[in-house]
């Protein structure tokens, strides 16, 4: 059973391809008094005419379904207008998901999993800063993405460190690659700097964990 409305009230449209899941968060937010549910579509297509048609103030869509994901109805109705506020749900909140649903304009980003207060708190948000994207898990992703980029070798550099785990030197990498000795230096001290090493071996464990000698030959181990 839904509230009276309020003439401040927050209106939200509600996508998912799965019913129990709309009867259900519907139903929460229904409980809210300062939140209004007034349409729900389980797909994509539908999602985008139910929002043509009733003009809610947030919309909140899975992110997965059959005819498409949740990035596409936020990309869509973000170029029909700024001033709604937009949330993704989903089951896979990893990293890539996350800056996914950023960049393409979200609001906001909740797991399914997450408590349902969760998803009104990012619904109350959103409905106020429809471009102010958060997320529970985006500072650790923004980390770990500043860490990643702050260890990413360049061509060159990889190609010295393959060499590297092979167990040649300097000299015999800058042969190798028509390098000068010097240079080999310069490559081998700012590949111990990106991947926070002290000498060969710890810049080669590094290396192996994080992936980037996933083919070493055995010789190299």
């Amino acid at each position: 059973m839904t509230h009276p409305p309020k003439s401040d009230s927050t209106t939200v449209l509600l996508i998912d391809d799965h019913e129990l899941i709309r009867e259900g968060l519907g139903a929460v937010i229904d409980l809210e008094p300062d939140l209004r549910l007034v349409a729900t579509a389980g797909s994509v297509s539908e999602g985008i005419q139910r929002f043509r048609e009733v003009r809610p103030d947030v919309v909140i869509t899975d992110l997965q379904m059959q005819d498409g994901t949740g990035l596409d109805v936020v990309r869509t109705l973000r170029k029909e207008s700024d001033q709604v506020g937009l949330i993704v749900l989903t089951m896979h909140s990893g990293d890539e998901q996350i800056f996914a649903a950023m960049q393409a304009g979200a609001s906001g980003f909740v797991g399914k999993d997450a408590p349902s207060t969760e998803v009104i708190k990012a619904a109350r948000h959103a409905a106020v800063s429809p471009k102010a994207f958060v997320c529970a898990g985006l500072v650790g992703a923004m980390m770990r993405r500043q860490s990643a980029e702050s260890t990413a070798l360049t061509e060159r550099e990889h190609d010295v460190l393959l060499l590297l785990a092979e167990g040649l030197n300097a000299a015999a990498i800058g042969a190798k690659l028509y390098l000068s000795e010097s240079t080999t230096k310069s490559h081998i001290a700012r590949i111990y700097q990106k991947l926070g090493a002290a000498n060969r071996a710890q810049a080669l464990v590094t290396a192996m964990r994080i992936g980037l000698l996933s083919t070493v030959q055995p010789a190299a181990r």
